[in-house]
């Protein structure tokens, strides 16, 4: 019998399996810091022009309240916020929910209200705990009353479905976890390996080889009758074909592993993956047993991504690493931008404004690019953006052209609307060193449908020696106690005006790059440098 109503099933023979235990149904918000750049007010909410800039604001500033978990600021923003907390509080209790990231849509206005009502689409991503991401649309209707835009409250702006008699409820599946070898050979298990959990997981469904299985049900209130199937996680159970192959190393795993506790139990993610092919040798996620942030997470990748930034400039010839481009405390561009720690360095050189992360540097260089040159740059050279398959669900970036000066000021630095993770950002290290853009892979064999073009051998030579500066003189020096050519990058994302900044840090050595983002880490060097720096202390070299 399917247990899931509405949702076919294959037609694998299965092995016997065990109950389901029905969680208790649903309901509370687990909040999410979404990667952007609060600070700039060009977060992940940002910028769809609409009818009036105040009902807009209203309607990100409640996303932004709700996946933050900031519940009663996100209540007091409606008409009816004692209701709204309640709701808000106890929607998504029992569903074992991760990190979920809400997106707004484009607005539309309520003509016959005479401009008073607007309509706010978005879509919430709700991943749950060892299966895969619930994901659903609803809407957010707005109302001006006295001259103040409120979320009008209803139920139904939560979850569509959502009512006073129907409710949700998570039911999962015990089975047996997918079995799965590292290049070697070696056993895989999230018992030797906690951080692979997450991964084994999303491996069993991407193969079909058993792994998770759930759904999230809606029922009615009083009886527990199951009115629909809302999302299915896992798939039938074929028989036993033997282990996945990986392209992960178990020796890497366990050091990247063992490295993010120097992230001191912040949420931190990393990834390593080999710059000749774009093998992965490692994954690792702090907390162990929750989103996979690594490769599916949604991050602004702060002056890391002045990697990609400095690839556009140097391609057209529109900058040379000697040229004088200063770097002065702040620059104003609709809003003011200014360097960490507001520092400046006058009559600085290009070499100087990478291997020290100068925003302001890096901003005054708009102007050399088109508005849509840093993304056609990321995707036709990096592959960012294009749609990769890892083995696994990924994120595979977006560099979206500029809405407007202040926006495109923001992505020369990794901000705005630019969104990354350690994955994109570990393989964006592997094409500046090597010159060419290879489909980072978990599963050995996965296709490459991507088409990318190869830097020139100049670009990439000026890279790599950027790199290397940026760890013998410049933010990434925390690396240069480590043995062999080591090249580096720091990077430092705003988040919110009521968040300490994200910290990244990327490098490469002997062949392979990796990747580190360190939530509400404040600086690159002060968090990520020593996750970086233990992996590399740790990890066996070539």
């Amino acid at each position: 019998m399917n247990t899931f109503p509405d949702l076919p099933r294959s037609g694998h023979r299965r092995r016997p399996r065990t109950a389901f235990k029905a969680l208790v149904a649903v309901t509370a918000a687990a909040a999410v810091a979404v990667g952007g750049a609060w600070g700039a007010g060009l977060g992940p909410f940002a910028g769809e022009s609409g009818p009036d800039p105040d009902a807009m604001a209203e309607a990100r500033a409640f996303l932004a309240d709700w996946a933050a978990g900031r519940l009663p600021d996100a209540a007091a923003r409606t008409t009816r916020p004692d209701r709204a907390q309640d709701v808000l509080s106890s929607f998504t209790a029992g569903l074992d929910l991760g990190k979920p990231v809400l997106t707004a849509g484009k607005p539309v206005e309520d003509e016959e209200s005479g401009g008073r009502a607007v309509t706010v689409p978005y879509t919430a991503r709700m991943p749950v705990t060892g299966l895969d991401t619930w994901t659903y649309a609803s809407e957010l209707p707005l109302r001006e009353r006295g001259g103040e835009w409120k979320v009008d409250w209803r139920l139904s702006l939560v979850h569509p479905r959502l009512s006073g008699t129907e409710k949700f409820r998570l039911e999962r599946e015990e089975t047996e976890p997918v079995r799965a070898d590292d290049r070697a050979g070696r056993t895989l298990s999230a018992a030797a390996h906690p951080s692979l959990g997450p991964v084994l997981a999303q491996l069993a469904r991407s193969t079909d080889g058993g792994g998770p299985r759930g759904a999230v049900l809606l029922v009615d209130r009083v009886t527990g009758e199951v009115r629909r199937t809302e999302a299915a996680f896992g798939s039938e159970t074929p028989e036993d074909e033997g282990p996945v192959r990986t392209t992960l190393d178990a020796r890497w795993q366990a050091a990247a592993e063992q490295a993010l506790e120097q992230a001191g139990g912040k949420n931190a993610a990393l990834v390593a993956l080999r710059v000749d092919d774009g093998e992965i040798l490692a994954v690792a996620n702090s907390p162990a047993d929750g989103f996979n942030r690594a490769v599916s997470g949604t991050y602004a990748p702060g002056s890391t991504w002045k990697i990609v930034t400095s690839s556009a400039l140097l391609l057209k010839g529109a900058v040379a690493p000697d040229d004088v481009v200063d770097c002065p405390r702040y620059l104003t561009v609709g809003k003011r931008f200014q360097n960490v720690e507001t520092s400046a360095h006058p009559g600085a050189t290009f070499r100087k404004a990478f291997t020290e992360s100068c925003n302001t540097a890096f901003i005054g260089l708009r102007s050399r690019l088109g508005d849509g040159e840093l993304g056609e740059v990321a995707k036709r050279y990096f592959g960012v953006g294009q749609t990769w398959h890892v083995g696994v669900p990924s994120y595979d970036g977006s560099v979206p052209e500029p809405r407007d000066a202040t926006e495109k000021a923001a992505s020369m630095i990794g901000q705005g609307r630019v969104q990354a993770n350690p994955l994109i950002m570990a393989s964006v290290t592997a094409t500046a060193v090597s010159g060419r853009f290879h489909q980072p892979v978990l599963v050995a064999g996965t296709e490459d449908t991507t088409g990318t073009e190869p830097l020139p051998p100049r670009v990439v030579t000026q890279l790599r020696t950027l790199l290397r500066a940026t760890v013998t003189e410049g933010t990434a020096r925390a690396l240069a106690p480590l043995a062999g050519e080591v090249g580096g990058k720091t990077g430092t994302a705003e988040v919110s005006d009521d968040q300490e900044n994200n910290g990244w840090m990327v490098a490469h050595r002997d062949g392979v790059a990796v990747a580190c983002v360190v939530e509400e880490g404040v600086t690159g060097g002060g968090s990520a440098g020593p996750v970086l720096h233990a992996l590399l202390s740790a990890a066996p070299r070539s």
